[in-house]
């Protein structure tokens, strides 16, 4: 059998990989991973690009699967699609730039030091093949051929996909175009694998695989802190990029709520239903100043989320959790349920709006963890003191949003300070969900949003996660000359 295996037939559901077989594709990304570290500009392009347009060549089948699968509907799947389209082709456009081999030549000063040096030249080489652990929410963007997989293919890293089991035909069939566009542009036919399995043990066997050199991960906090345990606890530890959710507050001060409150009103509650809710930028905790209008807010944004309809959610699992954190939330004597829709036996999740005290929300844990759906908390503050307060108990976010802070004064800066203490994106305008593929993009924040906050997984510097520096000192001409193309 050859270092690739074959995936499962597009009929079947994701099978139980035995771990011999996993052996074969972590030698097979082993022995790509020098050829393709030492690949120049012309042939990773062509490969991004390659994959780039497989995905729109078998746009028709592949947003068909992914609907049967995930429920998510031909209009989001199809944008989805473009947008893990134009990330790979953005990802190809910085490696011919130059990008992943850019080098800082520090040339030699005579004399003692600390002002004399020798020659110093920085370059950045690949860590070697990455281990990718697909989403379930984003089967196109954030799976087989998804940020993860461009930006490490990009910084010149084979990757080993580990295929999520809520879209396994759908994971076959790109990983089948995957392989068609690899020896297209004439890659090495292993610089990426899949491995398939919906065990504990299939992904922890694949983080504690000697060949794999870093882990990317999105999903939940629970399978992500497992995972990066097991990273750690490798003889020698590996980086484990793990995105893993987050609560994204929206602070409304009164100045944004008297001159567009309903507008607000409005675009959050579709914002928190969009999706049904099973977006990691979600917003689950809405802030306010005690007032009036506030009152008349939360009246408003309570009847916007009771009109909005939702689909399925992407498995029972995933329902069943929704219904347990909105149960937790509805039964504790601190909390007011807002919303009138009533749950029902079908697939679709009913939109939830919940009044918290403060006080209990600050002293109980349990009201800050997230619940992944169309949910959401309110908090009526005092002051902007108990702003601060429930932000910094929050904890890591990956995004924070704050309306109404135009104006430079003491409580803005107070609110702007702590919101970026917490979050790795602050918003001044809109709602957290998309996130814009871009090089200003980062997609992270302190623990517990992500566990390596000063990287991020969407957006062009996502490729920084799997280089790593090396200083070379008075290298010979030879080395020089191959302008940071690793050896």
């Amino acid at each position: 059998m050859s270092a690739q295996a074959t995936p499962s037939p597009p009929n079947q559901a994701l099978r139980e990989m035995p771990f011999d077989e996993i052996d074969r594709i972590v030698a097979g990304a082993a022995a790509a991973a020098d050829p393709w570290a030492a690949s120049d500009a012309n042939l990773r392009g062509s490969l991004l690009r390659e994959l780039a347009a497989a995905l729109e060549n078998g746009r028709e089948h592949l947003v068909a699967l992914a609907d049967e699968e995930t429920f998510l509907g031909a209009t989001r799947l199809n944008g989805e699609l473009d947008r893990t389209a134009f990330q790979l082709r953005a990802f190809a456009d910085a490696v011919e730039a130059g990008e992943p081999y850019a080098t800082i030549d520090d040339p030699a000063v005579p004399g003692a030091p600390p002002a004399g040096h020798p020659r110093l030249v920085r370059v950045n080489l690949p860590l070697g093949p990455v281990a990718m652990f697909s989403a379930s929410n984003f089967p196109f963007a954030f799976s087989v051929l998804g940020g993860d997989t461009a930006s490490a293919l990009a910084a010149g890293c084979p990757v080993v996909v580990k295929a999520h089991p809520a879209h396994p035909r759908l994971s076959a069939a790109v990983f089948g175009l995957a392989r068609a566009a690899i020896r297209e542009a004439g890659a090495p036919e292993t610089v990426i694998g899949m491995v398939e399995g919906a065990s504990r043990e299939v992904g922890v066997y694949l983080v504690r695989h000697p060949g794999i050199a870093a882990v990317a991960f999105t999903g939940s906090f629970a399978g992500g802190a497992a995972l990066q345990r097991e990273a750690n606890a490798r003889p020698r530890p590996i980086p484990f990029f793990g995105e893993l959710g987050s609560t994204n507050p929206i602070v409304a001060l009164p100045a944004a709520i008297d001159a567009q409150g309903a507008a607000l009103a409005k675009t959050l509650g579709a914002s928190i239903a969009q999706g049904a809710g099973q977006f990691c930028t979600s917003p689950g905790v809405l802030l306010m100043l005690e007032g009036d209008a506030t009152d008349a807010f939360i009246r408003q944004l309570a009847g916007e989320m009771d009109s909005q309809a939702t689909h399925a959610m992407l498995s029972p699992a995933i329902r069943a959790a929704f219904e347990h954190g909105v149960d937790r939330l509805v039964r504790h004597a601190a909390a007011t349920r807002i919303t009138t829709g009533e749950s029902s036996g079908d697939k679709h999740p009913v939109p939830n709006l919940v009044a918290l005290d403060m006080d209990a929300f600050l002293a109980h844990p349990e009201l800050r963890e997230e619940v992944f759906g169309p949910s959401c908390v309110v908090l009526k503050a005092r002051s902007v003191d108990d702003i601060v307060a429930a932000l910094q108990a929050i904890g890591g976010s990956l995004t924070v949003t704050v309306w109404g802070a135009e104006q430079d004064d003491a409580d803005s800066r107070r609110i702007v300070r702590q919101a970026a203490a917490i979050a790795g994106r602050v918003l001044f305008a809109g709602v957290p969900t998309g996130v814009a593929v871009t090089r200003g993009q980062h997609h992270g924040g302190p623990w517990p949003a992500s566990t390596q906050p000063h990287t991020t997984s969407v957006g062009l510097m996502a490729m920084q996660r799997f280089l790593r520096p090396v200083a070379l000192q008075d290298p010979p001409d030879w080395l020089t000359a191959r302008g940071g193309v690793p050896l």
